[in-house]
Formats: structure tokens, C-alpha cells, sequence
């Protein structure tokens, strides 16, 4: 179901996108596509629904902060290139 309202060759145009005819057709089809379904959408009553950025609520997925066992100081250096009194030596990089 094409749509005759919308140009798809100046529109892609305007998007600096070099379209074929066969691509430019079948845009043609899935964006005529899209606007029927907004035109289904629109004929719902949707007085007194809020507005929502998700269709779920997000919640917040962050893993309670609890102390963990982690290594020592020399496990932790055992494969550093270079060390300097226990600690990681690394290039200078700001002059």
C-alpha cells in the first residue's frame, strides 16, 4: 500500500541517500506501511492514558555494592611490564 503523499525519491534526497528503484519501491511500501499503522493507532481512544518513554517500566537493575575478596597487591602486578616500588610504571604520556 504505497503512499502517494510522500515522495520517497526527494526525501531520500534530502537524507543524501542514493536509492535504486527497486529500493526507493519497497521504502515506498514499508514507510506507506507505517503511516496506515499510525492511521490504527490514531483511531484509539487514548483520553487520560500518560505519556511514557517505555512500554515496561525500567527499573533499576544495579547489583547491591557488597565487599568481595580480590587480589593482593602482587597478584595484581604479577603480569605488570614494569614495576616501581609496587606499583604499575607506564609511559609518560602528557609532556
Amino acid at each position: 500500500m504505497p503512499s502517494p503523499e510522500i515522495n520517497i525519491h526527494k526525501v531520500a534526497t534530502l537524507a543524501r541517500l542514493a536509492l535504486s528503484d527497486e529500493e526507493a519501491g519497497r521504502y515506498q511500501e514499508q514507510l506507506g506501511q507505517i503511516l496506515h499503522y499510525i492511521d490504527t493507532l490514531s483511531s484509539h481512544d487514548l483520553e487520560g492514558v500518560e505519556p511514557t518513554a517505555h512500554a515496561m517500566p525500567v527499573l533499576d537493575v544495579i547489583r547491591a555494592d557488597e565487599t568481595r575478596p580480590g587480589f593482593s597487591q602482587d597478584e595484581a602486578l604479577a603480569n605488570a611490564p614494569r614495576r616501581v616500588m609496587d606499583q604499575f610504571q607506564i609511559p609518560k604520556v602528557i609532556e
